[in-house]
């Protein structure tokens, strides 16, 4: 574990010797490099602010929990715990948000059983598809956005289904 501790500080300084070699001011590229980075974020930020509002909006106005209501039966035929359910709705929207039902799950039923096991599973190896999708899509000039999106939606509830019978079988 003591060597990662050295990991950053080496890099760093093997940066400033290879600057030197090159005769390049590291300081100068640094600062370059984050002036060209303001008008990024300013063309990403109105795709953020509408992600981060429709995903409260989508929290608040009670239509999450009547999708969970609703998906619950697909989700246990298809043998994925309905405690699950809020996290797979959500994960795709926001990472902060499906985190914190993560750690609801945890205080729920523990770390270690079938539901945290698929909800861990889950966390990780999925994606907040539309805030992808709003960061991606902000810098390209192509804006047809539907067909990667439903794509990218519906290999995420494959990969859920796949994961809940991994994690049953372990």
């Amino acid at each position: 574990m003591k060597i990662f501790s050295v990991i950053i500080p080496l890099i760093l300084i093997f940066i400033v010797i290879y600057s030197a070699i090159k005769k390049i001011k590291p300081y100068d590229a640094f600062a370059e490099g984050a002036g060209s980075a303001i008008p990024l974020v300013f063309s990403i930020f109105p795709y953020l602010a509408t992600i981060l509002m429709m995903t409260e909006l989508f929290e608040k106005s009670g239509l999450s929990a009547k999708l969970v209501e609703l998906m619950t039966p697909v989700t246990n035929f298809l043998g994925i715990p309905s405690e699950i359910t809020p996290l797979i709705l959500l994960k795709p929207f926001s990472g902060s948000g499906s985190l914190a039902v993560l750690s609801e799950i945890y205080s729920s039923y523990g770390a270690d059983g079938y539901i945290p096991r698929c909800a861990s599973v889950i966390f990780g190896s999925s994606e907040t598809i539309f805030y992808v999708s709003a960061v991606y899509f902000a810098k390209v000039k192509e804006k047809r956005l539907i067909k990667p999106i439903i794509i990218s939606l519906v290999s995420t509830f494959i990969s859920t289904i796949f994961a809940c019978a991994v994690c049953r079988v372990m």
